[in-house]
């Protein structure tokens, strides 16, 4: 999961080169909803993507209908590596949310990791402005909060839904609703870099990615799901560096490890818990 969700800040980058982001949203879900609709046929879960179709909108809409427009948006002003490490803040809000809903219990670890989270974010973000570069910061906290929401709709609304159907109506109901700005914004020509970039957003990012992604959240829940990012985020930077020439800045190097201690400390169950759900599972 980390890995193929690692790739995408650099493909977005060369592909907003030559595409609206408006666009790059339908070019990315628009092929997920036509391969997945044959296998949602066969598996005969239209009656339940009918039943569920307003969660499995919402969903759509937090996890990408908006999100992947303002994350191209941004990424036409600030480099790939800075976008993803504003996306490593996602398991931080994870758990504030989990916790404002009852639904997560936080002991003093976590609020510590919270705490050196914060201060990791706080540098990243403030080693990391330049000029100009404030408001798109601004929208990527806006993604943050749409990639912290997803995963709790899927546990919570979809969690019995088929993982095709739903990536499958979520898709669909984007692509849709993108049509009449991309009218409008289509380019008149692309480069074959511009169409590898949109196949492998859209076969391998999307339509693989949120079908692992769904099972994980069953598996480990909405808070634990999104720690991805960790491994995530430090692929995309090497990306980045390497493949874009972008720069190392001192908010990488300083603000990225707080993120990830941060990070870990506020996600990772108590070990006296864990052992206590072993002797309950055993008994």
């Amino acid at each position: 999961m980390s890995v193929i969700w690692g790739i995408p800040y650099l493909l977005i980058r060369v592909a907003v080169r030559q595409l609206d982001p408006g666009v790059l949203v339908l070019a990315r879900t628009g092929p997920a909803a036509l391969v997945l609709g044959p296998l949602v046929l066969w598996r005969r879960q239209w009656r339940a993507l009918a039943t569920h179709l307003g969660w499995i909108a919402l969903f759509g809409v937090v996890e990408f209908g908006v999100p992947w427009y303002l994350m191209s948006s941004a990424e036409r002003h600030i480099t790939s590596s800075l976008t993803s490490l504003l996306i490593c803040c996602v398991p931080l809000l994870s758990v504030v949310v989990q916790r404002l809903r009852g639904a997560e219990t936080v002991d003093r670890r976590r609020l510590g990791g919270l705490a050196v989270g914060a201060l990791g974010v706080a540098l990243l973000v403030g080693l990391g402005i330049t000029h100009g570069s404030l408001p798109w910061i601004g929208l990527m906290l806006v993604v943050i909060v749409g990639y912290s929401l997803g995963p709790i709709i899927l546990a919570t609304k979809l969690a019995h839904v088929d993982g095709p159907t739903v990536v499958m109506g979520a898709t669909a109901v984007v692509s849709l609703a993108w049509v009449p700005w991309d009218v409008v914004h289509w380019p008149a020509r692309v480069s074959g870099e511009t169409v590898w970039s949109i196949v492998v957003l859209s076969l391998v990012c999307t339509v693989t990615a949120f079908l692992v992604f769904f099972e994980l959240v069953k598996e480990a829940g909405p808070a634990r799901s999104v720690v991805v990012t960790y491994l995530n985020t430090a692929l995309a930077v090497v990306l980045g560096v390497v493949g874009l020439h972008e720069p190392l800045t001192a908010g990488i190097a300083v603000g990225f490890p707080l993120v990830l201690v941060g990070s870990v400390l506020a996600t990772t169950r108590p070990r006296a818990r864990d052992e206590a759900l072993v002797e309950a599972q055993a008994a």
